[in-house]
C-alpha cells in the first residue's frame, strides 16, 4: 500500500450504501493491500533492476559501447531503480529526507542558531476572518479609524494587518473598547510591549497587557545543581513559603528527581455505522505488527515528533485513539496534532466509512482533571524526593518529624479521598506549577492536570528524619514555542539554564523544566505543611498578605 499522504475522503453518510469495507481485522492480519509485501515488491525491484543495470554496464565497456545508447529494457530498469529508491526512502524516513519533506514552524524552534532567512511573519487567527473579506476602505486618521471600528464599519481584528503597526493597532483598540463601554482602563498599560511578539502566536485582539511580580524562590539544590527558581504570583507568602522549603532542602543535601515518562497525547474519536467496525479498528491500531506503519507514517510531520504508542477505548459505536508521542523540547500540541492527522488521514482509504468526529475527543485529556492522565501519564511524569534532617526540621521548619507525617496522612490522603480528590493528594501543588508556568511561558490552563500530585512522607533513620516525595504523572511543559519565546518569560527560562532547545539532546531541557517545576513543588508542600503542623499559616497570612509595605519580618517563612 502507498503510504504517502492521502487527502481526507469524506465518510459516507450513515446508512448510505458503500463500497465494501475490508473483512474484520484479527490480530497479526494484514491490511487488505499488505504494507509488508508493498515493501518486499519495492526491494526485489530495486536489487533486480541494480544487478541488472550493473551486468548491462560491465558489458557495454567491455565492447566499447557508449552508455548514453539504451534500449527499452534499461529504461525501464532505470525507472524501477529511480521509483524503488524513492519510495523506499520515503517510507523507511530517512532523516534528510524528512527534513527536506517535512518542515513544520514547531520544528524550526528547535534549530537555534539557524542561519535560514527568517520566516515570515505570522497570519492573525483565522477563526477572526480574513482581513482580505473587508471592503471598507482604511481610514488614514485615527480618529475616523476609532470611529469606524465603534461604528461596525471595520472590525477590530484587522487593525493589525491594515495598518502594519502592531503597537498603533492596539492603541487604537483600546480607545475603541473605552468608548463602546465608556470604561476607563487606565490601570492597564499599553505601551513597553512588543506586540508583535504575539501576533498569530500568543494572543488576539490586544489592548494592553497585565504586569504580575516575579519573585525568586532558591536556591533549589536539585540533582546537584542550583537553581533560582522563577514563581510569578499575586498571592502573598507563596514564594517565601517556597523559599523556606528550598533552604530545608539544602540543609539537608538537596532533593533528587526522576523523569519516568515524557510523552504527550492527544486523541481522536470517530464513529463507525455499528461496533464491530470500530472494535476491527481497535484491533488493527494496537496490533504491534502494525505499529512500525503507522509510525512512518506519523512522523513525516515533524523531525521531533516520534510516536510511542496508540490506546483505544469505545463508547458504543464511537472509537476514541489516544496516540502518546515525544516531542522534543516542545510542549507539543500542535506537533502531536499533525501527526495524529496524518494517520487518520492514511487509515480512510481502507476504513472508508470512518467518520472522524473531533481531532480532540478528551480521551487526551487536555486542561481537564482525568484519571487517564493520573494514570497513564501526559506530558513529563516525575518523582522528586528528599531526606530533611531533624534538626533541620526543628530550627528551620519549626516542628517536629511525626506531627508532619501525621498531617500528611490526615490531610493530603485521607482528607482528600474523603473529598474524593482526582490527583489531589497534596498540601498545594497548583500554586507553585501555577506561578512557575506563568513565568515561564507555559500554558497556564494546563495546571490542571500538570498540579495532579501525591506527597508522601515518612519517618526515617529511626524515625529521626523525615522523607518526602512527590509524584507529578502528568506535567505539561516545553521551552520553546508559544509564551516562551516573549522576553520576560523567555528571561526566566534563562535563569533556569533551559531557554531554548537542546540541540546536542532534544528534549532534554524541557524535561529538566519539568523536574525544576517538581522540585518546587516538593519545597512548596514541606513549608506549607510544616506551617500547618506548626500553626503558622493563618498567622503568617495575616501578617503578610495583607497591604503592609514591611516585609522584613517574614523571617519566620523565608529563613
Amino acid at each position: 500500500m502507498d503510504v504517502r499522504r492521502r487527502r481526507m475522503v469524506p465518510p459516507p453518510a450513515v446508512g448510505v450504501a458503500h463500497r465494501q469495507a475490508p473483512r474484520a481485522l484479527q490480530a497479526g492480519d494484514a491490511l487488505p493491500l499488505p504494507i509488508r509485501h508493498t515493501n518486499l515488491i519495492f526491494s526485489a525491484l530495486f536489487a533486480a533492476s541494480l544487478a541488472y543495470l550493473m551486468r548491462r554496464w560491465r558489458g557495454k565497456i567491455r565492447s566499447s559501447i557508449p552508455f548514453h545508447v539504451v534500449d527499452l529494457t534499461e529504461i525501464l530498469a532505470i525507472f524501477g531503480l529511480v521509483a524503488s529508491l524513492i519510495y523506499l526512502l520515503s517510507f523507511f524516513g530517512i532523516a534528510f529526507v524528512q527534513s527536506i519533506v517535512s518542515s513544520t514552524d514547531e520544528d524550526e524552534d528547535f534549530l537555534v542558531g539557524s542561519s535560514a532567512a527568517p520566516a515570515p511573519a505570522p497570519a492573525p487567527c483565522v477563526l477572526l476572518g480574513s482581513a482580505d473579506t473587508v471592503s471598507e476602505k482604511m481610514p488614514q486618521e485615527d480618529e475616523e479609524i476609532v470611529a469606524a471600528v465603534v461604528s461596525g464599519k471595520i472590525p477590530s481584528y484587522v487593525l493589525e494587518t491594515r495598518l502594519g503597526d502592531c503597537r498603533r493597532a492596539a492603541g487604537l483598540r483600546r480607545e475603541a473598547v473605552r468608548r463602546i463601554t465608556g470604561r476607563q482602563i487606565e490601570g492597564l498599560p499599553l505601551d513597553g510591549f512588543d506586540y508583535a511578539s504575539i501576533l498569530g502566536q500568543c494572543c488576539e485582539l490586544p489592548v494592553g497587557y497585565v504586569q504580575l511580580p516575579v519573585g525568586i524562590a532558591g536556591p533549589l539544590l536539585l540533582d546537584g545543581q542550583r537553581f533560582y527558581v522563577p514563581m510569578a504570583t499575586t498571592e502573598g507568602c507563596l514564594v517565601a513559603s517556597t523559599n523556606r522549603g528550598c533552604k530545608a532542602i539544602a540543609e539537608s543535601g538537596g532533593a533528587t528527581s526522576v523523569v519516568l515518562r515524557d510523552a504527550m497525547t492527544r486523541a481522536p474519536v470517530a464513529r463507525f455505522p455499528t461496533a464491530r467496525r470500530s472494535a476491527e479498528l481497535k484491533a488493527f491500531l494496537e496490533d504491534p505488527a502494525n505499529f512500525d506503519t503507522l509510525s512512518v507514517v506519523f512522523n513525516r510531520s515533524s523531525r521531533f515528533g516520534r510516536l510511542q504508542g496508540v490506546q483505544c477505548a469505545m463508547a458504543g459505536r464511537n472509537i476514541y485513539m489516544r496516540f502518546s508521542c515525544s516531542t522534543g523540547d516542545a510542549m507539543g500540541m500542535n506537533m502531536i496534532s499533525k501527526g495524529v492527522q496524518n494517520v487518520l488521514d492514511y487509515l480512510q482509504d481502507d476504513f472508508p466509512d470512518m467518520d472522524v468526529i473531533s481531532i480532540s475527543g478528551n480521551f487526551c485529556a487536555d486542561k481537564k482533571p482525568a484519571a487517564v492522565n493520573w494514570i497513564e501519564g501526559r506530558g513529563k511524569s516525575v518523582v522528586c524526593e528528599a531526606v530533611i534532617k531533624e534538626e533541620t526540621v526543628k530550627k528551620v521548619l519549626k516542628t517536629n518529624v511525626q506531627s508532619l507525617v501525621e498531617l500528611n496522612v490526615i490531610k493530603n490522603l485521607a482528607g482528600s479521598a474523603i473529598a474524593g480528590a482526582l490527583g489531589g493528594f497534596n498540601a498545594h501543588a497548583s500554586n507553585i506549577v501555577s506561578a512557575i508556568f506563568i513565568a515561564t511561558g507555559q500554558d497556564p490552563a494546563q495546571n490542571v492536570e500538570s498540579s495532579q500530585c501525591i506527597t508522601m512522607l515518612e519517618a526515617v533513620n529511626d524515625g529521626k528524619d523525615l522523607h518526602i516525595s512527590v509524584t507529578m504523572p502528568s506535567i505539561e511543559v516545553g521551552t520553546v514555542g508559544g509564551g516562551t519565546q516573549l522576553a520576560s518569560q523567555s528571561a526566566c527560562l534563562d535563569l533556569l539554564g533551559v531557554k531554548g532547545a537542546n540541540r546536542e539532546s532534544p528534549g532534554s531541557n524541557a524535561r529538566l523544566l519539568a523536574t525544576v517545576v517538581a522540585g518546587g513543588v516538593l519545597a512548596g508542600e514541606l513549608s506549607l505543611l510544616s506551617a500547618l503542623a506548626a500553626g503558622q499559616l493563618v498567622k503568617s497570612h495575616m501578617k503578610y498578605n495583607r497591604s503592609s509595605r514591611d516585609m522584613s519580618k517574614a523571617a519566620s517563612l523565608s529563613a
